[in-house]
């Protein structure tokens, strides 16, 4: 079984920060943590508090395979939008697998 993370780099809308950190923490962490695959998460904050990282650790024969059940579950409606994600910038995800 392969394994691998997910980095994410998203950020709040300015002037709503605790109600990114409500959902991020509260709701979107654990909605992708239900997602096959998804064994882990992450959180850090920069420490002038406008960037956000995420590192979720994978564990799955296809490493791209929970990124794409997630995105499915995202077109469905079968994950909770939040307004106060800035998406200008949109975030930024990148997978890297683990290499030995």
């Amino acid at each position: 079984m392969a394994k691998g993370v997910m980095v994410v780099q998203s950020g709040p809308v300015p002037g709503r920060e605790q109600e990114y950190e409500e959902w991020h923490a509260g709701v979107h962490v654990p909605e992708v943590l239900e997602v096959p695959g998804f064994v882990g998460a992450r959180r850090y904050r920069a420490v002038d508090g406008d960037h956000h990282l995420t590192i979720y650790e994978l564990e799955a024969e296809d490493l791209g395979a929970p990124l794409e059940e997630l995105r499915a579950r995202s077109a469905a409606g079968r994950t909770t939008r939040s307004d106060t994600l800035r998406t200008d910038p949109p975030p930024v995800v990148r997978l890297y697998e683990l290499v030995e």
